[in-house]
């Protein structure tokens, strides 16, 4: 498979990802009001909001039950998705968590923004930032776990029923994010 560059040379699979011609941004405006139709159209096609951790963690819970399905059998929590004969990829949200993956991925070849990269401040490392990421990744894995729920579903889903928790949750993060800026600013300036 060869792909033609912008400088119009033939390629090869790299340059068929890669080597697409970089588009604009869409307007924010028209894109909170495509995400705003999407919500609108999953609570009337599906009867759920949108979110992503209780996808990843039934995948999580697929791959426990494969290695130590008597664990499962024996944790209440668990039963519920993959004890006995249940399969835990069975359910609407590992479908959406997929589909995040894949969109993101043809959103990203046809606007030409498909490359591996890692953003950082000039003064960090790439290890630090990585870290940096895992830390705030696994803090916040943790969070959607343990509150049932990940932010997106809760700014999404919640927000657009007008859930009072889940407007006070997201003034809260975006409160302890402005705050916590200050201490790790030094990893974008």
């Amino acid at each position: 498979m060869t792909a033609t560059t912008k400088s119009g040379e033939k390629g090869g699979l790299r340059s068929f990802f890669t080597g697409r011609e970089r588009k604009s941004y869409t307007n924010p405006y028209l894109a909170g009001a495509l995400l705003g139709l999407v919500m609108f159209l999953s609570f009337l096609l599906s009867g759920n909001g949108l979110g992503a951790s209780g996808g990843v963690n039934r995948i999580v819970v697929f791959f426990e039950d494969l290695l130590f399905p008597g664990h499962v059998d024996r944790t209440p929590y668990l039963i519920d998705m993959a004890g006995g004969t249940l399969n835990p990829l069975d359910s609407w949200i590992v479908l959406v968590v997929f589909g995040v993956i894949l969109g993101g991925f043809v959103s990203g070849w046809v606007n030409g923004r498909l490359k591996v990269e890692v953003g950082k401040g000039p003064q960090i490392s790439r290890r630090q930032r990585l870290m940096m990421a895992f830390t705030g990744g696994a803090i916040m894995g943790y969070g959607a776990r343990f509150a049932r729920g990940c932010t997106s579903g809760q700014a999404l889903s919640g927000g657009a029923t007008l859930s009072v928790g889940s407007w006070v949750l997201m003034f809260a993060i975006f409160g302890s994010a402005y705050g916590l800026a200050y201490f790790v600013r030094r990893l974008w300036n």
